[in-house]
């Protein structure tokens, strides 16, 4: 099957070696599969060879979903949805032993990662994560305090999940071939958290604010938050710094703070 379409940000993998390397990062037997942008459905085949439970295909474009449903038509364990899935609510579907997977579209794959945090529901009852990014995207979400990429998708991620693994994928092994290189990761929810921040939006408003103005010292943004009994309890934070000299679990603190205003 010759199809593409731009708009949607599609790079079908082909590499088989990548695949392979792909669905061994985690066990797939008898478990539940959700794969988010299947494209022409090279890591759903080899997904089906690890005889999961069931699978539930995401994607967008019309014509690639009419296309698996032909493909799989007898294939009884799996379903495929034609939805976009920044407007699919994932949640409602069965998650219980459920390992969620997906090729992302460059496009929108830091929204997908961040619906995902955005569950309300936590611990999740999804198992695992494996997601493929953009390389330079990918080494947003890891990185660590302090790094040159720390930042407002490292601070989201760490919040609610663990890296376990990642490797770089090459552009060779996508037709057409990227620009640029891909990461996978494969994440783990956290499943107890130390902060309680109520709503991951909040911490998505507070890191934007701070992270908007980089250059600028944190302590006007802070006054403009944070009351000055609330500014006290942050006594041992040193306020002229700069948003990337600030540890995550002040962000989580700060969120939570907000909270109860």
């Amino acid at each position: 099957m010759e199809y593409l379409k731009k708009s949607l940000g599609q790079n079908f993998l082909i590499d088989k070696n990548i695949i392979r390397k792909i669905i061994t990062l985690v066990n797939l037997k008898n478990k539940n599969i959700i794969e988010i942008g299947p494209g022409k459905g090279a890591l759903t085949e080899e997904i089906l060879k690890e005889k999961p439970k069931s699978i539930t295909i995401i994607e967008k474009d019309q014509v690639l979903a009419e296309y698996l449903k032909e493909k799989y038509k007898k294939t009884k364990s799996l379903n495929v949805v034609n939805k976009d899935i920044l407007k699919f609510d994932i949640e409602k579907l069965n998650l219980e032993n459920t390992v969620i997977l997906g090729n992302l579209p460059y496009n929108i794959s830091s929204q997908i990662l961040v619906k995902i945090l955005n569950f309300n529901n936590w611990p999740p009852k999804f198992l695992d994560i494996v997601f493929m990014f953009q390389k330079e995207l990918g080494e947003k979400i890891i990185a660590s305090y302090p790094s040159l990429n720390y930042g407002r998708l490292s601070i989201l991620t760490n919040y609610r999940l663990n890296i376990k693994k990642k490797f770089i994928v090459s552009p060779n092994c996508f037709f057409p071939k990227p620009k640029v290189n891909s990461m996978v990761i494969y994440f783990k929810p956290k499943s107890s958290i130390f902060f309680k921040i109520k709503k991951i939006k909040n911490l998505e408003k507070i890191t934007n604010i701070f992270f908007s103005n980089k250059r600028k010292m944190i302590n006007k943004s802070l006054k403009k938050i944070l009351n000055p009994k609330q500014l006290n309890m942050l006594d041992q934070l040193n306020f002229n710094l700069r948003p990337s000299e600030v540890k995550p679990e002040i962000y989580y603190k700060i969120t939570e703070l907000t909270e109860k205003n």
